[in-house]
């Protein structure tokens, strides 16, 4: 099933999108798209919508340095243990939306990650019963302004602003994550193509290491990391990240 989030003519709604590329409809879904969704009766063409963020997480976990390329480029080894940093639930958008660089920075990056979706409250979760906590997954823009990252020494403020964690179009359920194909792409350039099968840690492994330490709660999402490639964007660019077998996410570059 793929779970998501429309502005239709009636509002704002959690739908299921169905049917042929080009030609989906989105059925709306009672209340929230954890369990089993229940559905209203009301239903648009996807086309006559806005596709907005699948999720509106209450917090966003994220992977450092999760593909030893990736760790390579930034100048250090890979980590032997998963390295977790947070974004704000105020960075995230939607497809389509604008990734707005602030001026305090002179370096914006591109970083394109598979998300994992929580779908239930869980705790201490072993690698094994991951997929039973797991909603689904989407594609995630871990926007990063790289220059202040590096002068701060760690990375809230880089990571944080608001715009700076576009996710979607989509939440997947059905999904094997252990060896798909990562792309982002730069005004149609591609800057990164890898597979998540070279991730460092595995979905598993990311879920418990990550559960172990704090609480995760329906529509938590983690970042799993983003392999080589990663670089700047600048006003007026367009950014693509796509993940095998879920979509695309799409979002032009602006400056405030």
């Amino acid at each position: 099933m793929k779970l998501g989030r429309v502005a239709s003519p009636d509002g704002v709604a959690f739908v299921a999108v169905e049917g042929e590329p080009g030609q989906e409809t989105a059925r709306e879904i009672a209340e929230h798209p954890f369990g089993t969704p229940t559905f209203t009766g009301r239903s648009w063409q996807l086309s006559q919508t806005r596709i907005l963020a699948p999720i509106l997480a209450t917090k966003i976990i994220a992977i450092g340095k999760n593909y030893a390329a990736h760790a390579a480029e930034m100048g250090g080894e890979a980590p032997a243990d998963p390295v977790i940093f947070m974004k704000p639930n105020t960075s995230i958008i939607g497809p389509e939306a604008p990734i707005v660089r602030p001026p305090s920075s002179e370096r914006v990056d591109y970083e394109g990650e598979l998300a994992i979706v929580i779908g239930r409250p869980c705790k201490d979760v072993p690698a094994a019963k991951a997929d039973e906590v797991i909603l689904g997954y989407t594609v995630a823009n871990d926007v990063t302004a790289r220059d202040q990252q590096q002068h701060d020494g760690q990375w809230t403020r880089g990571k944080g602003y608001d715009t700076f964690c576009p996710l979607g179009p989509w939440i997947v359920t059905d999904f094997d994550p252990s060896d798909v194909q990562i792309k982002t792409e730069l005004d149609g350039e591609v800057k990164q193509s890898s597979r998540t099968s070279l991730m460092l840690h595995s979905v598993g492994e990311i879920v418990e290491w990550v559960s172990r330490v704090m609480t995760l709660l329906p529509g938590d999402v983690i970042l799993t990391g983003t392999p080589e490639g990663i670089g700047p964007m600048t006003a007026g660019q367009r950014v693509s990240v796509s993940v095998e077998g879920i979509g695309t996410l799409s979002n032009p570059v602006v400056d405030k």
